[in-house]
């Protein structure tokens, strides 16, 4: 499972992988796998054939790096991949939530001296103390950090607001959170647009991405939603309006879904097989098999790592 091919000054979500790292990977995998498109994989699993050193590759939320870095890469190494799109965001190129409150809190700049915000009912206040102004050298000495980093380890005060606030955010309606987020983009004193290098999709790059014979287009929901955490009512929509936008757009049927964050219970399966999906994808980290539940297959999300680094990893798994 992959989300960005990017090589960006800071990752702090870990969710890339450099052009050149994978690059080497595609190089590897096709040296140890059989590589397929991941609906022949279920439908060899639901066959009894065997899976031994088989291999789909599958992106999450619909980045525009996975049009322009990502499908030059596949369509080179002529490797087929899933990619599962997030709809929300698609109308303005936005950044999604987490590169905002990476752009306010962990890029260099300057920053009020304290935040109060209210979240959910609760009220929060943070003081920015010695690091309202952040420089570009402390930028630089900072930017290796990731959010899965010991809480002791954040290295600033931001770092820690940056934690916080992620936490806090996952589990809001997607409505409370963009008011947030307006709220903190104008505390800031900075621009409402994101970043170019971080933006998603444009409806017309999903169709450029689908073109041709390796991509696969799946649902993502339409705002990237912790689902378990929604109403029956809410989920419904956010599954059944996504699968609507892409086969809208592309004008062909959407049969893959994959579950934000890998959040889901048994009612957001029932959900996503009564809206006519034919599988889904968890974030379950473990092997496709006979006994797989189509609509919980696993999948293992794949580091930055070197073609070195990642053969050794990937043996450990085959």
């Amino acid at each position: 499972m992959y989300h960005r091919i990017a090589e960006p000054l800071n990752d702090p979500c870990r969710v890339c992988v450099s052009p050149h790292h994978f690059s080497e990977q595609l190089k590897v995998l096709k040296q140890h796998c059989r590589l397929l498109p991941l609906q022949q994989i279920v439908e060899a699993a639901q066959a009894g054939e065997s899976l031994e050193r088989t291999v789909g590759i599958t992106f999450d939320d619909g980045y525009a790096d996975n049009l322009f870095t990502a499908k030059p890469l596949l369509e080179e190494h002529n490797v087929p991949a899933t990619m599962f799109i997030s709809t929300g965001n698609w109308q303005h190129n936005q950044e999604f939530w987490w590169d905002t409150l990476d752009r306010i809190f962990l890029q260099p700049g300057n920053l009020p001296e304290t935040l109060c915000i209210e979240i959910a009912g609760d009220f929060y206040r943070w003081s920015l103390g010695d690091v309202v102004q952040y420089s570009e050298a402390d930028f630089e000495r900072d930017r290796r950090w990731t959010i899965y980093a010991p809480s002791n380890a954040d290295p600033t005060i931001r770092h820690s607001i940056y934690r916080s606030l992620s936490r806090l955010f996952f589990p809001l309606p997607e409505q409370e959170r963009q008011s947030l987020l307006t709220q903190l983009v104008n505390w800031a004193s900075i621009s409402s647009t994101g970043r170019l290098t971080h933006r998603s999709l444009s409806p017309e790059e999903v169709r450029q991405l689908g073109e041709g014979n390796l991509i696969d287009i799946g649902a993502h929901t339409v705002h990237h939603p912790q689902l378990a955490t929604l109403s029956t009512t809410l989920q419904q929509q956010e599954i059944q309006q996504s699968k609507v936008d892409l086969e809208t757009l592309l004008g062909r049927s959407v049969n893959s879904f994959a579950y934000p964050y890998g959040n889901y219970n048994t009612q957001t399966v029932d959900l996503v097989r009564a809206t006519n999906f034919a599988y889904a994808c968890s974030t379950n980290a473990s092997k496709v098999g006979h006994k797989s539940d189509c609509y919980q297959l696993p999948r293992v999300e794949v580091q930055n790592l070197d073609g070195e680094a990642f053969a050794r990893w990937l043996i450990q798994w085959l």
